[in-house]
């Protein structure tokens, strides 16, 4: 027999499909049909199929909304971030999705195009109307134009890569000791010093490369080159090693993105600069592209995917406890990932 339209007992047609019409197909009760829609482990894996036999059958959607009221949760994890462009945000927002999705939970994700008070404040105000449960925010905080910024009280929030962690709850990878592995490695293959490529000026990231470089360097009693400023990209690297390349007495780079140190590798290589014979380079991130650039890159590994999954897990704690930010900064340790772009110094340039 046709069943109508909808395929609810009775042949109503253009109706929403309830909780009652799923629990009188499987021949259930409503409070069964609302478990296995929740999750609820305490359904007979029989039962269980039975009712989303018959979700199946009568297009059934649960209504998250009135779950979501019901319970005080909307299983939503709000995004607000500056920039998708950099390779950090991207692949940490990438990150943030799969951990989120993995414990149940959707983004919802806000970019801001210009770091104020206001349009903070304002992406706060917007995910509030989506119903979110949490909010984790990917910004520099010393960008934005009031020197002390201030999230709404009682929200639920974890900041990635600032220097907010007297103030917020932070996640980030441990610049620092990853500037340290890349220019100790370097020092170690021989190197009398080691010149660098900065990132952009207002960048929490490169400042932290950029000091913890210096530092190295004077603490081994190293001389310190003068940094050339990058902006992350392969063109401004390039800029860099057309310099560098003039410099007879540059024999090593750290370079603080992947992307600058492969404006590096072109220049060099088009001033007859072979590398790692002539010079060595180092780079800052590991992104995919990295093993296949001619050479290979040695670079500074960032664990994106964890980072992702600390921010997750930060802010279920918040949810799970009903408690506010804990100031701190949670580091993610980087390791050095070793490829053909250093060796120790050629006699000629030692």
């Amino acid at each position: 027999m046709e069943r109508g339209g909808s395929g609810v007992p009775g042949g109503r047609r253009k109706q929403r499909v309830s909780m009652a019409d799923v629990a009188t197909l499987a021949g259930v009760s409503s409070q069964t049909v609302s478990r296995v829609s929740n999750g609820h482990p305490g359904v007979i894996a029989s039962t269980r199929e039975q009712v989303l036999a018959a979700m199946r059958e009568l297009g059934y959607r649960p209504n998250s909304a009135a779950r979501a009221l019901r319970y005080g949760q909307f299983n939503t994890i709000g995004v607000i971030l500056f920039s998708l462009s950099s390779t950090g945000n991207s692949r940490t927002v990438e990150a943030i999705a799969t951990h989120a999705a993995a414990e149940g939970y959707a983004i919802t994700l806000i970019p801001i195009d210009v770091p104020t008070q206001d349009n903070v404040l304002g992406a706060f105000t917007r995910m509030g109307e989506l119903a979110v449960d949490a909010v984790i925010v990917i910004m520099e905080m010393h960008l934005l134009d009031t020197g002390t910024v201030q999230l709404p009280p009682g929200v639920h929030v974890v900041v990635v890569d600032s220097d907010a962690g007297d103030r917020y709850s932070v996640v980030d990878t441990d610049q620092a000791d990853g500037a340290r592995k890349a220019v100790r490695h370097l020092l170690d293959l021989g190197h009398r010093t080691v010149w660098h490529v900065t990132g952009p000026e207002a960048s929490y990231a490169g400042q932290r490369r950029t000091q913890a470089w210096r530092k190295v360097l004077e603490e081994a009693g190293r001389p310190v080159p003068p940094p050339l400023h990058g902006d992350w990209s392969a063109e401004s690297g390039y800029a860099a090693g057309l310099a560098l390349a003039a410099e007879p007495d540059c024999t090593a780079v750290f370079a603080a993105n992947d992307q600058m140190a492969l404006g590096l590798l072109r220049a060099f290589h088009e001033r007859g600069r072979q590398v790692p014979r002539d010079i060595s380079v180092v780079g800052f991130d590991d992104i995919p592209d990295a093993a296949f650039f001619v050479p290979p890159l040695t670079t500074v590994h960032q664990d994106f995917a964890e980072v992702g999954r600390r921010c997750v897990q930060g802010v279920l704690r918040q949810i799970r406890t009903h408690g506010g930010p804990q100031p701190g900064t949670d580091l993610v340790p980087t390791s050095l990932v070793i490829r053909n772009s250093t060796a120790a110094p050629s006699s000629s340039s030692a």
